[in-house]
C-alpha cells in the first residue's frame, strides 16, 4: 500500500511538471512564430498550416529557461534540424573532455607528404 501511495504521489508530481512544461514551451513557441517567419534557421523549408506543428524553437545558449521577450535566444528549426542541433551539441561537449589521463593529446610530428612539393617538382 504504501508504495503505490509514493508511486500515485510520483505521478502526480510528474503530470504536474510536465504541464508546466507544456505551458512554458508553448508561451514563448507562440512568441517565437509571431517574432520569426515561419522558415527553419538551418535547411530554409517553409512551413503553414498542419506542417506548422513540426517548427521548433531552439534556444540558442541551450538554456530552456533563458525566454527573453525579444526572441533574442530562439530560433525556429524543424524537428530533424533541431535534432541534429542538439546532437552536435552534446558530441561537442563529449570531446572537448580531457583526455582519461588528463594530459593533453599531443599532435603527431610526422608528415608523411612534406616532401611531396620537392619530389614532384625533381620529375619535371
Amino acid at each position: 500500500m504504501e508504495s503505490k501511495k509514493k508511486q500515485s504521489e510520483k505521478d502526480r508530481l510528474d503530470r504536474i511538471i510536465a504541464e508546466a512544461r507544456r505551458k512554458r514551451e508553448q508561451g514563448y513557441r507562440e512568441q517565437a512564430l509571431k517574432i520569426y517567419p515561419w522558415v527553419c534557421a538551418r535547411c530554409g523549408r517553409e512551413f503553414s498550416g498542419k506542417k506548422l506543428r513540426e517548427l521548433t524553437v531552439h534556444h540558442k545558449d541551450h538554456n530552456h529557461d533563458n525566454n527573453p521577450p525579444d526572441g533574442s535566444n530562439w530560433e525556429l528549426m524543424c524537428l530533424y534540424c533541431h535534432d541534429n542541433e542538439h546532437s552536435r551539441y552534446l558530441d561537442q561537449e563529449w570531446y572537448e573532455d580531457e583526455t582519461p589521463s588528463g594530459e593533453e593529446e599531443k599532435t603527431p610530428k610526422y608528415k608523411p607528404f612534406a616532401d611531396l612539393a620537392s619530389l614532384l617538382k625533381d620529375k619535371e
